[in-house]
């Protein structure tokens, strides 16, 4: 049996389980399965590990992206090594531990997709990151091969990032491409959205939502109301999925 798994805190909606138990079964893959493993915290990791010996692959979602990397024995230096952040885990059979980021994969090629149906050069875009998290690290990492132009935003001012009060008329006329890597509005908490002045938006802008659940946040809807183009974090989901498997079947 060959066994993949998410682990994450909390995990009350999976895309990860449904795509790969859906695709052992279309593709006809046999003695493979797909579990949830819920970890509040990364102390529990190595008794995972050590009770799951046909483990092969893992997932990493919230809060653990970056937190993982010390019980790791490797980083894939040209993803999680530059980035700083791991999404996905592949399993040797000698027990080590090798970590990557897919997330800069689905995330890079999904915004170069869908800037091309927009006739948009990617260079002539200067970008918002809303969050700091690991997700954020794979985005800017992307951003910056793209030769895009970024400022991060929190909730608080640093020498780094904006905070969100201060998202200005001006800011956003010259930081046309804004991108949700933060949590705020997935499911079951659609109805909340990152404060940005979304009454400052216009047919201008573009909004990119890591967020996947529901389809249509809030954050996309109200960008859709002042003529926004939008997009949703599903065609990076899948994008990163793909590599993931591409990764533990090397």
């Amino acid at each position: 049996m060959h066994r993949y798994g998410l682990i994450g805190y909390p995990l009350t909606h999976s895309f990860s389980q449904k795509y790969f138990t859906e695709k052992f079964e279309k593709e006809g893959i046999p003695d493979s399965r797909y579990d949830l493993f819920e970890l509040p915290d990364l102390t529990a990791f190595p008794q995972l590990i050590a009770s799951t010996p046909d483990l092969v692959g893992l997932n990493v979602t919230i809060p653990h992206k970056q937190a993982i990397i010390p019980f790791l024995d490797e980083l894939d230096p040209a993803s999680a090594g530059r980035i700083g952040a791991v999404n996905t885990i592949r399993i040797l059979r000698d027990g080590r531990k090798i970590g990557y980021n897919t997330d800069y994969y689905g995330f890079r090629l999904s915004l170069e997709q869908w800037l091309q149906s927009l006739d948009l050069l990617p260079a002539s875009l200067q970008a918002l990151v809303l969050g700091n998290g690991g997700a954020a690290k794979a985005v800017i990492a992307a951003l910056g091969d793209l030769q895009i132009r970024y400022r991060l935003v929190s909730r608080q001012q640093t020498a780094e990032a904006l905070s969100y009060e201060s998202i200005s008329p001006e800011i956003l006329d010259e930081y046309r491409l804004i991108i949700n890597t933060s949590p705020v509005g997935t499911y079951p908490r659609v109805e909340a959205s990152p404060a940005i002045p979304y009454g400052m938006l216009t047919r201008g802008h573009l909004l990119y939502d890591l967020v996947y659940n529901p389809a249509e946040t809030r954050f996309l809807q109200q960008g859709r109301e002042h003529g926004a183009a939008t997009h949703n974090g599903l065609p990076m989901l899948y994008l990163q999925a793909e590599k993931a498997w591409e990764i533990w079947n090397l």
